[in-house]
Formats: C-alpha cells, structure tokens, sequence
C-alpha cells in the first residue's frame, strides 16, 4: 500500500534562501525575498505555473512549522478550501486557540498521521523549513518540490542548515520550465533499517 505522500512546497534562491535577511513580522518574506514569489504573478494562468499552483492548491491537508504560520498571519485559519492545518510546535500554550481548521502538535509522527488521514488519496502540502527538517530527521517527508528562483539573494534563511542528519538520496522525478522558476520535484529515499 503506498503512503499519502508528504510533499514539502518552497520556493528558493539559486543560493538556497527561501527567504531575504531579517524575515519577520511586518517583512515577512525578508529583504529582497519577495522575488521568490515572482512566478505566482502567473498562478491562475493555464501555463506551468498555474499548473504548478493548482497541483498545491488541491491537496488535502497542511502541515506547517510554527514560525511560518505565525509569519503568515496563521493564514486567518484557512489555507485552502478548508483543509485541516497541522502546526508543529516546540510549545503548546492550552490558552491559544488556533483558528479554524489549524491545530497545534508537539508530536512529528502523530502530526504526520493526522494529515495523512485527512488527506485521503490527496497529498499533504508541507510548508517551512523547521517543518520539512522535523519531518525529514522522523522519516516522514517523501517529497520536495522546490520553485528554483533564477535569483541570488546573498543572505537569508536556508532551506537546509546542517541537519546532523547525514547523507539522503534525492530522485529527481519531474522539472517543469516555469515563468520565473523551475519546478523540480524530487522523491526522497531512505536507506533501508537493518535487522
């Protein structure tokens, strides 16, 4: 039986920043990092970037990091047509309330469950990278699909500081030629556990 897959979607430098120096609130996507997100201009179009934001747009639950959902104003509680929100937190403060569908999880393979369950046949769309590298070091992430900007930003937020987590096997199984960005996306292999 195969998994729902748990496919992190980020937009990135050549560099590797998926954000510009000084993200936070009020600049949130850093200096300069804006950029990432010029080839969105075409979401609605029928072209590839359309393509690329709708596959995004139909999956089936959210997981995000806590950084992020705060930086995006927790969404207002809706990322897209109501699907669940799964939050990793380091912390969870019982007086916070998230909003609508989102939910707050200490826990990285319960937060994985959750999604999967709630995503049926659709895949789960997984946002920020303290997110991706919780998911990656639990063996949950299976996919990347990285929006590579023609861009170098210098500085910034990586996608990937080191990990401690050694070496992992990507698979590139499709490039897509966008407006703006190269869409790749790529299967992560894990090495089999030995008895």
């Amino acid at each position: 039986m195969v998994r729902t897959p748990l496919r992190l979607y980020m937009a990135m430098s050549v560099d590797g920043y998926i954000a510009g120096p000084d993200d936070r609130p009020g600049q949130e996507l850093g200096r300069d990092g804006g950029r990432l997100f010029n080839w969105l201009d075409d979401r609605m179009s029928e072209g590839i970037n359309g393509q690329v934001y709708a596959e995004a747009s139909a999956t089936g639950a959210v997981i995000s990091g806590r950084r992020t959902f705060e930086l995006a104003k927790r969404w207002h509680g809706d990322h897209h047509d109501g699907v669940p929100i799964n939050v990793l937190t380091h912390r969870i403060d019982p007086a916070d309330e998230p909003p609508g569908s989102a939910k707050f999880y200490t826990d990285v393979d319960a937060c994985a469950a959750d999604a999967r369950a709630a995503a049926g046949d659709r895949p789960v769309l997984v946002h920020g990278a303290g997110a991706a590298q919780a998911l990656l070091a639990a063996g949950q992430l299976d996919e990347l699909e990285l929006h590579l900007v023609p861009v170098l930003l210098g500085a910034g937020r990586r996608l990937f500081e080191p990990t401690g987590l050694g070496h992992i096997e990507l698979e590139l199984v499709r490039r897509l030629e966008g407006r703006n960005a190269t869409h790749l996306r790529y299967l992560v292999h894990r090495e089999e556990q030995q008895p």
